[in-house]
Order: structure tokens, then sequence, then C-alpha cells
């Protein structure tokens, strides 16, 4: 299985994902810009990395991994959420959908298609997730 992981994610980098990661690095680059977004540029280049090799990775709530709330999976994490959806989290996931939509097309693109989907949903509410490997 990671021979075939690796041939995802290169096809996957090669076909597009590419594009869609460096939107992610462009959207944390705009939030460094001031000083109260530096937690959202982390968090964009840390997704913007699964981005790039999203086939082995996922996205968990860290609430229901480590059993306890942080500064993210509480009340400020909301409304940080609502504010990176408002700014950021729209137009990432409408360029994952219509990525999801162009991969749709082809039966070999399904994998691919879903990706973006599962990258979407991520893009509407990233804070409090964590990325990490499939076991």
């Amino acid at each position: 299985m990671p021979l075939l992981r690796l041939i995802f994610n290169i096809a996957w980098f090669l076909l597009g994902g590419f594009v869609m990661g460096l939107a992610w690095w462009l959207a944390g680059l705009i939030c460094f810009i001031s000083i109260i977004g530096i937690p959202f540029g982390r968090a964009c280049f840390v997704i913007g990395e699964m981005t790039f090799w999203p086939f082995g990775q996922e996205s968990i709530n860290r609430k229901s991994l480590t059993g306890s709330e942080d500064f993210g999976t509480g009340p400020l994490g909301m409304i940080g959420n609502i504010i990176w959806f408002l700014f950021f989290g729209i137009w990432l996931a409408i360029g994952h959908i219509t990525h999801a939509l162009a991969c749709f097309i082809t039966i070999i693109g399904i994998p691919f298609g879903l990706q973006h989907l599962k990258l979407a949903i991520l893009s509407l509410t990233p804070i409090g997730q964590t990325i990490t490997a499939k076991a």
C-alpha cells in the first residue's frame, strides 16, 4: 500500500494538488501580514502541506483526539472558524469543489475528487483540527 499511496500522491501533485497547495500557502502568507492572523497562517501551511500530499493523511478534531478542550476547540475556536470562513474558507472550498468536479469527469479521477471534497470540508472550519497519518 505505501507504493500505491506514493503513486497517488505524485499523480495528485501533478494534476492539481500543487495549485491548491499554493492557494493554501498564499492564504497563510496573507494571514501572516497581521499579528492576529499568525495562528491562522501556521494552520494554512500545515494544511497546505497536506494538500500537496493528501493520500495517507486525515484531519481529526483535536477534542476527540485528546479528549480535552483546548484553545482551538472551544468558543474562541468557533469564533476563529467563523472569521476564517468569511475571509478564506469559502474561497478555498470553492477551489476544492471546482477541482473535485473536474476530477469526477473520469473514473480514474474519482479518488482525487474525493480528496478535494475532504479538503473542501476542512477548508470551511480548520481551527481545532489536527493532521495525522492514517493507520
